[in-house]
């Protein structure tokens, strides 16, 4: 690991938006746009499948106060995709903005536009629709070449080949290996194969689904909007609306949440479709129960792991089979299902001699599925880190010693991990630190209290990626203020992880400057260099890459400014903060001189713009830790105490990076127990608010305490790697292992609750 001194790096700095927050200003969408808007409002399907026959909007359209009801017939007939991915998206093009053909409950079926709310409720319940219904494909296991097609369109147009074929109901299908798994297996004296199934998990983001539109003075389609994804956004709207992206604006304010969600542009196309009908401000807000039943939730996914070991804990071979569930749309679902595999499978490298990874990916008719933090390695994780604490089980063996026999070590080439080396990894520290301070020797241990409660713990441990090898794309614009500030314009989306603060930091650092003499703008597409946006844990990394770069060109910039000032070379000139210095001598200019100077006489500019991407995605580690108390009277679980350790190579803001990990793990914890999604027989989502839909509160989730062992990602900024999504990862195998330990049963589906514990208890 490199040892450097930084003074703003690695440190405690509030967040720049932390007093707005807590004073209650007006920072998110709907405080900051005006007024002026049409209501949009969506009359959705109560069918799971099925094709419009008729539809009466006249008697809607008398509704004062309406301006207009759109159906099928007025849309534009261009497919595209609204998962937020850089082009070409492996998602397949397979949505129209209103389609004659529903595919869940849910799927809209006309756009209501209003002057007020009240207008546009009593128009949408009086649209007559006649349907004729369908069979729907509700069970996931049955879709792949089920003689009922999702999507029987001959337009659906696949722009990457990813095994998909919409007459099989296919979104992607796939097979990687490495060695002779087979034949691996078959000399393994222990052999261990069991199926574990994920539900569609919600984002349950406080700040639902929300978008507003208006034309500029220029007639451009202005877009704000709750969004991770602004560039991806503009694409997505010029290919459902056929406008040049030269004629579209979006910008985002503060994110009340997103989780993943806002990565996909689950609204915006419908009041972007209503203001370039009507030439007016649109406004749509999704409800609670449409971002429960219309989201873009987790994808439910079912994954069969088999594991070839031998007597004394090598595990020699994995193969695992993952079955996804699209849902209706096929958005995400190519590329979530890699990660259930890719980000699992390389955690037990160091004695693996054979992997095999298979795949599909279905459409059925429920709600489509998108982005979730851990973007399906946390599916993944919890099938296979469950079947590593079955084979510990079965060999009477403490897990966490499994493990650290078997744990992917520092320059180990993981082949299941697209080949890559781990360049910067402590997961072997982070097991030793997170076993001293969960006190696992006396907590893993079954105990039964005097009052019949059984307590004990479990163990997981996760991997992650920093950004999408080879694909994203992280740019800013640092400028020189004529002041001696700086401002930094960036693409990247704050949703409340701080990226803000974490990337003025590092401007901080490099310009050694006060972290509040950055001022940090974005994300909008007119001003915004490109960034593919906030997600797949790629923003402190690739952005933070492009930071560097940044200053760095801006520095040399300056210098010379200086140099032309002090009559020398710019190789002379030494850039020290506050003050330029020519080197060898007293001479010097401040910053502020330098700043003054660009706007004279000066064709040297103080605004650069750096890009950056890498070949590579280094993994983040973590291990985590559950301690339980079980009620074998009732089944309820309790958490007592959740104890993780991370390795996110150098933290840039340890208390940030901390809170990144508490709410992940307050995440699993409710994936893990509670968190569940059931379907009526005829395909509606019966947990539509956050009655039925339970998260996790404050007192359901026991003591958290999360710390840090530290690695130098040589490719990272400051040796920086990403946090954002593998904190999720670990909860929910650990859980069902606490849970084993106490009732001598796995619990192999998700959520495991007191019922499912109560009705299959075997406690000893």
């Amino acid at each position: 690991m490199e040892e450097r001194t930084y003074h703003t790096v690695g440190k405690v700095v509030p967040k720049k938006d932390s007093r707005a927050l807590l004073l209650g200003k007006p920072v998110f969408m709907e405080d900051v746009v005006p007024d002026d808007g049409l209501v949009v409002k969506l009359l959705r399907s109560p069918h799971a499948n099925a094709v419009v026959e008729e539809i009466q909007t006249e008697i809607a359209k008398k509704v004062p106060g309406v301006v207009d009801v759109y159906t099928w017939e007025d849309v534009p007939k261009n497919r595209f995709a609204i998962a937020g991915q850089t082009f070409p998206e492996p998602s397949p093009y397979d949505r129209l903005i209103l389609d004659r053909h529903v595919r869940f409950c849910g799927d809209p079926v006309a756009i209501v536009a209003a002057e007020t709310e009240e207008a546009a409720d009593k128009a949408r319940k009086l649209i007559k629709v006649k349907y004729q219904v369908l069979e729907p494909v509700l069970d996931f296991r049955k879709a792949k070449d089920n003689p009922v097609l999702v999507h029987p369109e001959e337009d659906w147009t696949p722009l990457c080949e990813v095994g998909g074929d919409n007459k099989r109901n296919l979104v992607a299908s796939g097979t990687d290996c490495h060695g002779d798994v087979d034949a691996v297996m078959a000399d393994c004296p222990i052999v261990l194969e069991h199926t574990y199934h994920t539900k569609a998990c919600n984002q349950a983001m406080m700040e639902t689904f929300r978008t507003y539109t208006k034309l500029d003075r220029y007639g451009r389609l202005h877009v704000i909007s709750s969004t991770q994804i602004v560039f991806h956004v503009r694409r997505i709207l010029s290919n459902a609306l056929g406008i040049p992206k030269s004629k579209i604006r979006v910008e985002k304010p503060r994110i009340g949440g997103g989780f993943g969600a806002k990565q996909t542009a689950v609204c915006e196309v419908y009041p972007a479709f209503v203001t370039m009908q009507t030439g007016r401000p649109a406004k749509l807000i999704y409800s609670r129960a449409e971002s429960q039943i219309a989201g873009s939730p987790r994808h439910e996914m079912e994954v069969t792991v088999k594991l070839g070991a031998d007597q004394e804990g090598t595990i020699r071979a994995l193969d695992v089979y993952t079955l996804s569930n699209s849902g209706a749309y096929g958005e995400h679902g190519p590329t979530t299902v890699g990660l259930s595999g890719h980000k699992s499978i390389p955690l037990y490298t160091a004695n693996l001699e054979a992997f095999r990874f298979g795949y599909d990916v279905v459409y059925t008719n429920v709600q489509a599925a998108g982005a979730y933090r851990g973007y399906g390695a946390t599916q993944g994780i919890f099938a296979v880190e469950s079947i590593v604490n079955e084979l510990a089980e079965k060999l009477h063996m403490d897990p966490t010693l499994l493990r650290e026999k078997n744990m992917v070590r520092e320059g180990m080439v993981m082949d299941a991990y697209y080949g890559e080396a781990a360049n910067a990894c402590a997961l072997d520290r982070c097991m030793i630190k997170c076993k001293e301070i969960f006190d696992w020797e006396h907590k893993y241990p079954v105990r039964v209290q005097p009052d019949g409660k059984i307590r004990t713990a479990g163990v997981a441990m996760a991997m992650q990626g920093s950004g999408i090898s080879s694909v994203d794309v992280g740019s800013v614009t640092l400028t020189l203020s004529d002041d001696g500030t700086y401002n930094l314009a960036i693409g990247a989306a704050d949703m409340g992880t701080g990226c803000d603060t974490i990337l003025a930091q590092m401007v901080a650092e490099w310009m050694e400057c006060d972290v509040d003499n950055v001022a940090v703008f974005g994300a909008d597409t007119d001003v915004s260099p490109y960034d593919s946006g906030s997600y797949a844990s790629s923003t402190t990394y690739v952005t933070g890459k492009a930071v560097e770069k940044a200053c760095m060109k801006l520095q040399e910039q300056m210098k010379c400014i200086a140099a032309g000032m002090m009559q020398c070379d710019a190789e002379d000139v030494v850039f020290e903060g506050e003050l330029l210095r020519k080197k060898d001598t007293e001479e010097t200019v401040s910053v502020k001189d330098v700043s003054y100077k660009a706007q004279v006489s000066e064709t040297h500019n103080v605004q650069v713009t750096a890009t950056h991407t890498s070949p590579v995605s280094p993994p983040p580690f973590m291990v985590g830790m559950a301690e339980i108390e079980l009620d074998p009277e009732t089944g309820k679980v309790d958490v007592l105490e959740y104890k993780a350790v991370v390795d996110c190579g150098i933290p840039i803001n340890p208390a940030l990076a901390r809170i990144q990990t508490e709410g992940g793990i307050v995440q699993g914890i409710g994936m893990a127990l509670m968190e569940n999604v059931t379907y009526s027989k005829k395909g509606r989502i019966a947990e539509n608010s956050l009655m039925q839909y339970k998260i996790p509160s404050r007192v359901d989730v026991g003591h958290l305490q999360v710390e840090f062992e530290q690695s130098y990602e040589p490719t990272g900024p400051f040796g920086a790697k990403s946090i954002g999504e593998i904190v999720i990862n670990t909860p929910s195998p650990a859980i069902a292992h606490a849970i084993y330990r106490a009732t001598g049963v796995w619990h192999r589906d998700l959520p495991i609750t007191p019922e499912a514990v109560f009705m299959e208890k075997k406690y000893s």
